[in-house]
């Protein structure tokens, strides 16, 4: 027998690229292929080829595809298994490996409905899928999680990835969600790995992805003549002619031209020609900036190799081997094979600093999970007032009752955070009733432990992404849109800017008997918002060329202690002190005591 002979493996995202590369390799080695994706065409296209696979390997195994299917689609996921469980019984693999490049631009700048898509597929569509195999699984099946490198962390390192917030948002989150799963399923006995393959050989890699970075570093300077608002159109049109032959490119420019030239009422055909000049070197220059970060990306590899998508197959196969999987559970594999030099952006230790708020305008924004969370919003605000500070503090409508009665001595407001329109008017309301605002704290609230994440519903999963990681977003976009008015579209105001934003939370459980489970479930959202923080921060310091900073303090410790209130404040007035500025540290730990 084949090793995968009567196997049932279900991989996402399987029509084009790495998908279809794994299911050849299943099908290689006798496995029942299942594949899914959006489009229809690629599918039936794979289909085609897997059935010349498995006719030669004669393991007389079938292929089955799911045309239509988004992994963000909660019906058309669960009518998947459920069609899959009453035809076939069991799924033996799942390989999650659906995903999309999303925005590829500077946060204020990435528009919030694509922010919410890209976590959607990575994040939401991983864990929906998980959720709805699991249902199908027996003892021994497996979930293998295929995630990025850039957003796995070391002790003192957490990598940025410019440009990229919502990917590494959704994928930091997605490595702590295969290792939750992998508590959670022990007594199913099914087993959960993630893979981070690092660079692979793919079109979206090498067309989307690099062209994509260096057309928005163009924007962010603009180019000869053009604004960053016209690079930025121009761009749509311009960069699917990378690769092309010289006579689509051409035609592509003077097209482009002509395009721009209306929009600017320019009728002369010398001045339209001009324009064409400068739209060929702007594509050039796009061009030059992808290859060498293709390059340097390639001299922090030892073999200075980019993996091939057959090679992340093998990887992926032999994840799936039965004693192999048992050995590995619950593990990010490999953790790197890319040597990528950064910044120590996390700290444990806060320097003593005075704080200093007379007069400044602090505005809270808390999304209260419990009485403790309100509690500490209270105590952060009135410890501001009492040093001469102004505060407006903003409740989510989910909190309990009593943020609204314990917060009112404060200038306070309940309303809907996920509206990011009523963000933007509460942020510009507090500007001119109270003050310009120099500092926004943003309090997640706790992770409730009542139950498995795996046996949540998807309303009450997206009711935590929402909170963990989509809201904050939101709020931390109009808060830069308050600080940077103009500055999405016109990134040279940012220069010089001044202003601090800080996330506190979600806090670590305290207590003394937290369970690994427990630990992993927090983590799946500090996951998200610790390379979140570092992207936003590289842009708006060495892209933007600002003084705005976004900190990410999170409260509690691995050994279980109660978080302090105390060393929060000790954290915020350190980051609002305008000390920070210069540092690299823009993670902290207040209640840890490693050194």
């Amino acid at each position: 027998m084949l090793k995968f002979q009567n196997k049932i493996v279900v991989i996402t995202g399987s029509g084009t690229g790495i998908g279809k590369a794994i299911a050849i390799k299943f099908a290689e080695n006798g496995a029942n292929i299942v594949i899914l994706g959006r489009r229809k065409e690629p599918l039936e296209e794979a289909a085609k080829e897997l059935e010349q696979v498995i006719a030669k390997a004669n393991s007389k195994s079938f292929v089955k595809i799911f045309p239509g299917v988004d992994v963000s689609d909660e019906e058309g996921v669960s009518k998947m298994f459920d069609d899959l469980k009453k035809s076939h019984g069991t799924v033996d693999i799942l390989v999650n490996n659906a995903g999309v490049s999303g925005p590829v631009t500077c946060f204020p700048n990435a528009a919030i409905s694509e922010f919410k898509s890209t976590v959607g597929i990575h994040l939401t569509g991983t864990f929906w899928t998980s959720t709805q195999a699991i249902k199908t699984m027996k003892v021994g099946s497996k979930i293998v999680t295929i995630s990025t490198f850039f957003t796995e962390e070391k002790p003192y390192e957490q990598r940025p990835y410019r440009f990229r917030s919502p990917y590494t948002a959704s994928q930091g989150a997605k490595n702590r969600l295969a290792e939750a799963m992998s508590w959670e399923l022990t007594d199913k006995k099914i087993i959960s790995i993630a893979t981070n393959p690092g660079p692979v050989h793919s079109d979206r890699i090498y067309k989307t992805v690099y062209p994509k970075a260096a057309a928005e570093f163009m924007r962010v300077s603009g180019f000869e003549n053009l604004t960053p608002e016209e690079v930025e159109a121009v761009n749509v049109d311009i960069l699917p002619l990378l690769g092309e032959d010289e006579n689509t490119v051409k035609h592509g420019i003077a097209q482009a031209a002509a395009k721009m030239a209306k929009s600017k009422s320019i009728t002369s055909e010398s001045d339209i020609q001009k324009l064409g000049t400068t739209i060929s070197a702007l594509l050039a220059k796009i061009q030059n900036i992808a290859e060498k970060v293709q390059n340097n990306t390639s001299k922090m590899i030892a073999d200075e190799q980019f993996l091939t998508q057959q090679q992340v197959a093998e990887t992926v196969l032999m994840l799936s081997d039965d004693a192999i999987g048992q050995i590995l559970n619950g593990k990010v594999i490999p953790g790197d094979r890319v040597f990528y030099p950064v910044k120590p952006h996390v700290a444990c230790s806060i320097p003593e600093t005075q704080a200093n708020f007379d007069s400044k305008v602090v505005v809270f924004a808390v999304d209260a999970t419990d009485e403790s969370d309100v509690a500490r919003t209270e105590f952060l605000a009135q410890k501001i007032e009492d040093v001469g500070g102004k505060t407006v503090i903003l409740i989510s409508k989910t909190s309990p009752k009593v943020a609204e009665e314990r917060l009112s001595k404060f200038h306070s407001h309940v309303m809907d955070l996920t509206n990011q329109e009523s963000v933007k008017r509460m942020l510009n309301t507090a500007t001119q009733k109270v003050g310009p605002i120099s500092s926004v704290i943003y309090i997640t609230g706790k992770v409730l432990q009542n139950s498995k994440f795996v046996d949540l519903s998807r309303k009450e999963w997206d009711g935590l992404v929402d909170k963990f990681i989509n809201t904050p977003a939101i709020f931390m976009q109009e808060t830069i849109g308050t600080f940077v008015p103009g500055g999405a579209k016109n990134p040279p105001l940012f220069k010089g800017k001044e202003g601090t934003m800080v996330i506190i939370g979600p806090d670590m459980p305290a207590g003394g008997k937290v369970t690994g489970a427990e630990r992993a479930r927090v983590e799946v959202f500090r996951g998200a918002l610790r390379p979140f923080a570092t992207t936003v921060n590289q842009e708006l310091s060495d892209v933007l060329k600002s003084k705005l900073r976004m900190y990410l303090v999170l409260p509690g410790s691995v050994d279980g202690t109660e978080s302090s209130n105390d060393n929060i404040l000790k954290a915020i007035s350190h980051l609002t002190s305008g000390k920070a500025v210069n540092n690299a540290e823009i993670i902290y730990y207040p209640d840890e005591t490693r050194s």
